[in-house]
């Protein structure tokens, strides 16, 4: 009789532990996590009618909630140019949840972080109507139009913008976009018809929280490039000086593929090539051959350095993709044809122009940031994220060097849409063949050259190799333009 009561007990004992720690994990250690969470609508529902702060771009809200004269949920939010900042601001649903910047910075909008816990004390003994933070973005208004107009309607692309030294974005912009307003209507009937329609459009993914710039994966062709040259150049085995081989095409043993030169460009002009020559029309294979040589690890390493595949840092707030790096086990045309960017290499946008900042940064990579300031609902500033370096990419000789290459690759090769009058600008255009005769065209590069001010990266997808020249460089051009002339 005892040893059956002394089993009920231990049982019983272990079951409030279990039930316990079941509890404290909810409670303390999950919190976050499930707080978060897309599928948890219960934190949605508590604070859905009440006075959200606004995401503020500019002075001007992007988002903010406005009063609806009903008894029943005073506030509703409202999006004032929803398709402008959809891919940034992200929609805020009573019945689908929230994406963006309504998601990741939902604690300090709802006013529940730590830092408004005097303010919510406050508004409690007043009786008041809680309200949430306001978020203060790093973009620039005139930067994010532009950017946005330069992408034409019915065409798949993004253009970041930011600032190289402090890794402030100033515009990110993508298409196709979508009306918020139509997913956080309260009419649940309207919500669901038209979401229902959104999710029909290709490359609009309501279901995710990201947008093109920080969540669309894409071959990077071309630009990898940049990879390769900081990799041979770290290796000791190359400088500015190498003679690199430039045979139109690149055989391999065993097989018929043959890596080849673009035949339309001047790579076919000559058999050996600088650093200079192979970077200005962009060869092919030189930068296989420097692979090759290297070996896979050596490419692979320095594009971890650069951030391919990495986390980008907690100053973004926003969700994104971290892509998959340097492929690994790869065969010999496998290795050849990743260093040009092809194959399984996949990169955002975003981490394209972050490569590009350490470059023009000295090898410093900054972490990028959209946030600029917090402030509570008495505009006090709570939160003032600073600059924040990253990662150490590569060597400030190595930086100034492909700097220097990049520049001539804007004034005496293909990237001479790109040349600011009076200024000295330095890019890299990048052309990943996508196998049906179209391509993901890009650029990237910054300005001025010798004291950089602005980075900007463009990729147009599924373009025939004329609209993306036409679409990339001369684009560059106009942001730089704008963005210097402010």
């Amino acid at each position: 009789m005892n040893q059956a009561i002394r089993h009920s007990w231990v049982a019983a004992v272990a079951m409030f532990a279990l039930l316990f720690g079941a509890i404290s994990y909810v409670q303390v250690v999950g919190a976050d996590d499930l707080k978060t969470n897309p599928l948890n609508q219960r934190a949605i529902l508590q604070n859905y009618c009440n006075d959200r702060g606004a995401i503020i771009v500019g002075g001007t809200p992007v988002a903010e909630s406005t009063e609806t004269g009903s008894e029943t949920c005073k506030f509703q939010r409202t999006y004032p140019q929803p398709e402008l900042y959809a891919g940034i601001t992200g929609y805020f649903s009573k019945n689908y949840g929230a994406t963006g910047l309504e998601q990741t910075m939902g604690a300090e909008l709802a006013g529940n972080s730590d830092q408004l816990f005097l303010d919510r004390v406050g508004q409690l003994f007043l009786g008041n109507q809680p309200k949430g933070a306001s978020v203060e973005l790093t973009i620039d208004p005139q930067i994010q139009q532009l950017a946005y107009s330069l992408i034409p309607d019915g065409q798949r692309g993004s253009i970041v913008v930011t600032n190289p030294k402090t890794g402030a974005i100033l515009a990110m912009a993508s298409k196709p976009s979508y009306n918020p307003n139509l997913v956080a209507t309260q009419d649940a009937k309207a919500e669901n018809a038209n979401i229902n329609e959104l999710v029909k459009v290709p490359g609009i993914n309501l279901n995710q929280n990201v947008s093109g710039p920080t969540g669309e994966l894409l071959a990077p062709g071309s630009v990898f490039k940049l990879v390769d040259t900081a990799a041979a150049l770290a290796s000791g085995k190359y400088n500015k000086d190498s003679v690199l081989p430039n045979p139109a095409e690149m055989p391999f043993d065993g097989i018929q593929y043959k890596l080849p030169n673009y035949a339309g460009g001047n790579c076919y002009t000559r058999d050996t090539a600088s650093f200079a020559f192979a970077l200005q029309q962009s060869c092919n294979t030189p930068f296989a051959s420097i692979a090759l040589d290297l070996g896979r690890d050596a490419i692979a390493a320095q594009a971890k350095k650069f951030g391919f595949g990495e986390d980008v840092g907690g100053q973004l707030k926003l969700g994104h993709a971290s892509g998959n790096g340097f492929p690994d086990k790869l065969d010999a045309p496998g290795l050849a044809q990743s260093a040009i960017g092809q194959k399984d290499v996949r990169v955002t946008p975003l981490q394209v122009n972050m490569m590009t900042n350490a470059i023009a940064n000295g090898g410093a990579q900054m972490a990028p940031s959209l946030i600029k300031t917090l402030r509570s609902p008495d505009l006090r500033v709570i939160d003032e994220p600073q600059p924040s370096q990253l990662r150490t990419s590569t060597t400030p000789e190595i930086a100034k060097q492909i700097t220097e290459w990049m520049t001539s690759v804007v004034t005496d090769g293909i990237a001479k849409g790109a040349a600011v009058p009076g200024v000295q600008v330095a890019g890299k255009t990048g052309t990943a063949e996508l196998g049906n005769g179209t391509n993901n065209s890009w650029f990237t590069g910054f300005a001025p050259a010798d004291n950089p001010k602005v980075s900007v990266t463009i990729v147009m997808e599924g373009v025939d190799i004329y609209a993306g020249a036409k679409l990339t460089s001369p684009n560059a051009k106009k942001i730089f333009e704008a963005v210097l002339n402010k």
